[in-house]
């Protein structure tokens, strides 16, 4: 017996032949996404960074608290701040400073396919940064008291929608995650409630931007499901 106020929910009617086209096809153009580390300048709508973030707010969460911020920075000054400190923090975290990696070697080793290092450059060039906050507290009324629950699973749907709907968007992103982080809560304006898990770069891809040979390796279904 439900004690709660409710609304009617329904889903198109659809054959197994549809369910499995329209699956397939989802999945054959989630399969062209590619993390990119090549952008350029050019504009991008900010409708287009609207509705990417109203989708991630449509994202599953703990007790509807959508326990998420979105801070999004164009301005040249900001996003060059934002580089300046993330630099900072990748310098100490490869060890390219003199003093020992803060990554361990099996890190860097696991990292090395991949071919980054600690130059950012993107997070000045690309048209868009989307700083994500995940909140601790708040509540759906945001009044920073109430507990949030399932904060990092919620963020990490939301992110996961807000990726798809900028592929959709024919947009390039990437995700990057800085650590320590702090600084991204002081440079967006944050408060201490709310703890920065990545920012998200995104803008068009260069005419020239490639990604790793690596990074197109993916397991097979056979690795990744177990049927029971």
């Amino acid at each position: 017996m439900q004690n709660h106020d409710s609304i009617p929910y329904s889903l198109p009617v659809l054959s197994s032949d549809e369910r499995i086209a329209r699956a397939t096809a989802m999945r054959e153009k989630l399969d062209t996404r590619r993390t990119c580390r090549y952008f350029t300048d050019t504009p991008v709508p900010r409708e287009v960074i609207e509705q990417a973030i109203l989708a991630a707010g449509g994202a599953p969460n703990g007790a509807n608290h959508q326990p998420w911020h979105f801070a999004v920075v164009s301005s040249p000054e900001k996003k060059r701040a934002i580089r300046e400190a993330a630099e900072a923090e990748e310098r100490r975290f490869y060890g390219v400073e003199g003093d020992r990696a803060k990554a361990g070697d099996e890190w860097l080793e696991a990292l090395a396919p991949i071919g980054t290092d600690d130059k950012k450059p993107f997070l000045e060039i690309a048209p868009y940064l989307i700083v994500v906050f995940a909140q601790r507290k708040g509540g759906i009324e945001e009044d920073s008291r109430k507990q949030n629950y399932y904060v990092s699973e919620s963020v990490g749907i939301a992110v996961g929608m807000m990726l798809t709907t900028l592929h959709e968007a024919g947009l390039a992103t990437l995700t990057h995650t800085p650590s320590p982080m702090g600084f991204l809560r002081k440079l967006c304006g944050r408060p201490d409630h709310e703890k920065p898990l990545m920012v998200v770069v995104v803008g068009q891809a260069s005419a020239d931007a490639t990604v790793p040979t690596h990074a197109v390796k993916k397991k097979p279904l056979s690795q990744i499901t177990t049927w029971l």
